[in-house]
């Protein structure tokens, strides 16, 4: 199955074309993974598909290699911001999880104590 064509406006489209800037921390052929802009914690890493899902069940779906490689370059990012005591990562889907951006994204939050339950 192909990946459904990017729509014009997606924000996370334009940070993967390079017409967005935004502080890259890693990327993979297949993953690109950035600062978040309104972090959440101390480290606070979004890692997104290259190419346009709407949300992490449509990326399970059409690339489910695409969704094992958004995990592993989560690893790696907390690898490198040393978030060796743990971290959580989220994926929000649907409006009424509070996905804002739809492109498939998925967060990467640490350096500080994660409550239970979140939300």
């Amino acid at each position: 199955m192909t990946a459904p064509s990017a729509p014009d406006d997606c924000l996370f489209c334009k940070i993967v074309a390079g017409d967005i800037p935004s502080e890259i921390v890693h990327a993979s052929d297949l993953s690109v993974a950035f600062r978040d802009v309104t972090p959440q914690a101390p480290t606070h890493v979004l890692v997104i598909p290259r190419s346009h899902h709407p949300d992490a069940a449509s990326l399970a779906h059409a690339e489910p290699g695409t969704l094992v490689d958004l995990f592993a370059t989560a690893d790696e990012v907390a690898r490198a911001e040393g978030l060796t005591e743990g971290y959580r990562t989220v994926f929000n889907t649907g409006a009424a999880a509070h996905q804002t951006v739809f492109h498939a994204h998925l967060h990467v939050l640490g350096g500080r104590e994660m409550s239970w339950p979140p939300g």
